[in-house]
C-alpha cells in the first residue's frame, strides 16, 4: 500500500500547501507525459480511427471499472461521462420513473445548489403536482413517508463538511418504499463508501475534486446492479443506444450500464483521469479515512488555540464529517484570499465559511501546523484588511 503522505505523486508548486482537493485536485505526476502522448501518438497519427484503434469508444466504461472499487460498486454498474449535473437529472429522473404513484422528491438545505436547480427544474417540466421538498438536514429521516418518491442527498455537505449515515438514510427510505439518491461529489476518493452493500439505487458524483481527474473531468452515475437493465433513462443519448451506429430513429436503451451513456466521451479529459486512477490500486481507503482524521483533528486543534476568532462550522465528532474542515469567520472571504496570497490555498463558501481540503495523499503534519501558524498570522495582524482582499473574484 502507498505510503502517506505520497506528495511526489503530484504537481505542486514549491511553497504551496495546497487544502483546497476538495474543490479541484492537482494535477497527477503522470498525467502530463500520458495526455501528451495521447495527443501526439492517438489523435495526432490516428485522427479518426483513434475510436477503434485506441479504444476510445471503450474508455468511458474502462475507467468506470477502474473508479467502481472506490466507492464499494461492482464492475458493470457506474458509467463515466457528461457532467454531474447531467447524472443528477438521469437519476432523479429514473427514479422518479421507478415510483410513478409519489410527487415529491425529498432533499436537504445542505445539497449543492446545482442538484436543487436540477430536481426543480425536471420537477417543474413534469407539472404542478410535482414538488422539491426541501428540509433541515436534521429533520430528513422524520420527514422520509409515504409521499416521498426519492431522496436525493449529498453525503457530504459541500460547505460544512457534515457526512450522513448513508445506510440510516437508506434503510429509512426503503422503509417508506422510497428511491434513494446519493452525491458523493464530496465523498469519492475522501472517505470509504460502499454503494453495493448500502443497497442505494443511484450515486452519482464528479472527479475532479478527490480523484485529481482535472477541470471540467467527467462525472460518474452508479445504478444498482439489479436496475441497470429495467432503469429507464431519460436522456436517451445516442451513445446509450442499443446499437449508436445504426441511426436509427427510434431510441432502444443499450444493454447494462451502457444505457445511461448520453453524448460523446471527453477523450483528453477521460485519459487525464484514467492516468490519476492508477494510484488509486495502491491506496486503502480505511489508512486514508485514519489519516484523514488524524488530520483534520490536529488542524482543528491548531487554528482554535491560535485564531479564537474563528468558528468551527464542521462537525466536532471527526465521525460526523468528511475530509474537509470548515470555519466561519465574518471576514472569510478577504481572510482566504489573504491566505493564499502567502501560500495556503483553500476556499470561501458564502456568507462566512473559510474551507480547507485535508487530504493525506499530499498533506502531513509539516503542512497543517504551517498552514494554522500563517493564518494566525492573517487573523492576528487583521492583514486580511488590505484593500487588495475585498476585491471578490467570479470564483470564490
Amino acid at each position: 500500500m502507498l505510503k502517506l503522505p505520497a506528495a511526489e505523486l503530484f504537481e505542486i508548486p514549491d511553497e504551496t500547501i495546497y487544502l483546497d482537493g476538495n474543490s479541484l485536485g492537482p494535477l497527477p505526476s503522470g498525467v502530463t507525459a500520458k495526455l501528451g502522448a495521447m495527443l501526439r501518438d492517438e489523435w495526432g497519427e490516428m485522427l479518426i480511427t483513434g475510436w477503434n484503434n485506441a479504444h476510445w469508444m471503450e474508455q468511458p466504461a474502462r475507467v468506470a471499472d477502474m473508479l467502481a472499487p472506490i466507492i464499494g460498486a461492482p464492475a458493470g454498474s457506474v458509467m463515466m461521462g457528461d457532467t454531474l449535473s447531467i447524472k443528477v437529472y438521469q437519476a432523479l429522473a429514473a427514479a422518479l420513473n421507478m415510483r410513478p404513484q409519489r410527487r415529491v422528491v425529498l432533499s436537504d438545505t445542505g445539497n449543492f445548489p446545482t442538484d436543487l436547480y436540477m430536481a426543480d427544474g425536471l420537477l417543474k417540466m413534469l407539472g404542478e403536482e410535482y414538488e422539491l421538498r426541501v428540509v433541515d438536514p436534521s429533520q430528513v429521516i422524520e420527514s422520509i413517508n409515504s409521499e416521498i418518491a426519492a431522496v436525493m442527498l449529498t453525503q457530504v455537505d459541500y460547505r460544512t463538511g457534515k457526512l450522513y449515515d448513508m445506510q440510516q438514510v437508506t434503510d429509512a427510505a426503503h422503509a417508506a418504499d422510497a428511491v434513494t439518491i446519493w452525491d458523493l461529489a464530496h465523498s469519492a476518493g475522501a472517505i470509504p463508501v460502499e454503494l453495493e452493500a448500502c443497497k442505494t439505487e443511484f450515486a452519482v458524483g464528479c472527479t475532479y475534486k478527490y480523484l485529481n481527474g482535472g477541470p471540467g473531468a467527467p462525472a460518474f452515475i452508479y445504478v444498482r446492479p439489479d436496475l441497470i437493465d429495467s432503469v429507464q433513462p431519460a436522456l436517451a443519448g445516442w451513445l446509450g443506444h442499443e446499437a449508436p451506429f445504426a441511426f436509427d430513429l427510434d431510441y432502444r436503451p443499450g444493454t447494462g450500464i451502457e444505457r445511461m451513456r448520453v453524448g460523446t466521451p471527453p477523450v483528453m479529459q477521460m485519459t487525464a483521469l484514467e492516468e490519476s486512477l492508477q494510484m488509486w490500486k495502491n491506496i486503502d481507503m480505511g489508512q486514508l479515512r485514519e489519516r484523514s482524521i488524524e488530520l483534520s483533528e490536529l488542524f482543528i486543534r491548531e487554528v482554535e488555540n491560535r485564531c479564537p476568532q474563528l468558528q468551527l462550522a464542521s462537525p466536532r465528532d471527526p465521525q460526523e464529517r468528511g475530509s474537509q474542515v470548515s470555519f466561519r469567520f465574518e471576514h472569510g472571504y478577504a481572510a482566504m484570499q489573504a491566505l493564499i496570497d502567502h501560500g495556503v490555498i483553500g476556499d470561501f463558501r458564502a456568507p462566512d465559511i473559510m474551507r480547507f481540503g485535508i487530504t493525506p495523499l499530499y498533506i502531513g503534519e509539516r503542512e497543517i501546523q504551517r498552514a494554522a501558524s500563517i493564518l494566525q498570522d492573517i487573523i492576528s495582524n487583521e492583514i486580511w484588511r488590505a484593500e487588495k482582499y475585498q476585491v471578490r473574484s467570479r470564483v470564490t
